[in-house]
């Protein structure tokens, strides 16, 4: 099959020729060959589909590395995976139509709908911990299999809310922008030994007795930022600071939950 010049292919696949180098660098559409002499880049007409396939899914703004998992799925698994981004982005649209409505009525001095924001503590804990410099998009990947390792009844761990596996940020992370997202799982004391020897690619931390504030999240607002403008709002309402490394505790699988259901707790450490 005679092949295409990256020109020519470029315009049949509808992408610009620096789309198409940037697929092929990430790995998504490498060319059909490439002159050793020049690096000039030459296309089969048979990857025409997958390339049409790549830019209608970044149409949708999904990420290259989400693309590549979603074409590397089954057909059917694929459109499965479609339908899941499709439910994420409905969301992210809602959350950021409730951003907006929330900045308007601060700038016109409106009464904002909050959070109930509540006050606990904490006690101190031996925690089990893994961390990864993460963007947005990837926080799944990462977390998922995790909280089904550590999220059972194998992992010996504190009761109640003190025991359950959670989610740290130590830093504002977007899309294009990585911050360390640290997996934490508390474990009981007198097991600490046990756990740690069956976990070595875990680190074991202390964590200090300590107060924090924190709110439930439905599923219907997984995606907004009004549940930390609520923690925000509080420290200083009641002038008091914290180390704004905000923990996400799952209660409940979000696949499974119905959409008024609280599927998270957001909590902040008081200092």
């Amino acid at each position: 099959m005679e092949l295409l010049a990256i020109g020519a292919f470029a315009r049949l696949a509808r992408l610009s020729p620096k789309a198409l180098r940037l697929y092929a660098e990430s790995g998504l559409l490498p060319p059909a060959r490439t002159d050793a002499d020049t690096g000039y880049r030459w296309y089969s007409p048979a990857q025409l589909p997958r390339a049409r396939q790549i830019a209608q899914l970044r149409q949708l703004d999904m990420p290259l590395s989400r693309i590549a998992s979603v074409l590397a799925l089954p057909p059917a698994q694929r459109a499965g995976e479609l339908a899941a981004y499709g439910d994420e982005q409905q969301r992210a649209f809602t959350a950021k139509a409730a951003l907006v409505g929330f900045l308007i009525a601060q700038l016109t001095g409106k009464q904002v709908a909050m959070y109930d924001v509540a006050l606990r503590t904490l006690p101190a804990r031996t925690i089990l911990s893994q961390t990864d410099h993460l963007t947005a998009d990837r926080i799944g990947a990462f977390a998922t299999p995790l909280f089904a390792r550590f999220g059972g009844p194998s992992v010996p761990r504190p009761e109640g809310i003190a025991g359950l596996p959670f989610l740290r940020y130590h830093g504002e992370l977007g899309v294009d922008d990585d911050a360390p997202v640290e997996f934490c799982c508390p474990i009981s004391e007198s097991d600490v030994d046990v756990v740690a020897e069956r976990f070595p690619d875990m680190t074991v931390g202390k964590e200090r007795a300590g107060r924090e504030i924190y709110l439930g999240v439905p599923k219907s607002d997984m995606m907004t930022a009004l549940g930390f403008e609520s923690l925000h709002q509080w420290l200083l309402d009641h002038n008091e600071e914290s180390d704004w490394r905000p923990r996400q505790i799952f209660l409940l699988d979000p696949s499974s939950a119905d959409e008024s259901d609280i599927v998270y707790e957001l909590a902040i450490t008081l200092t």
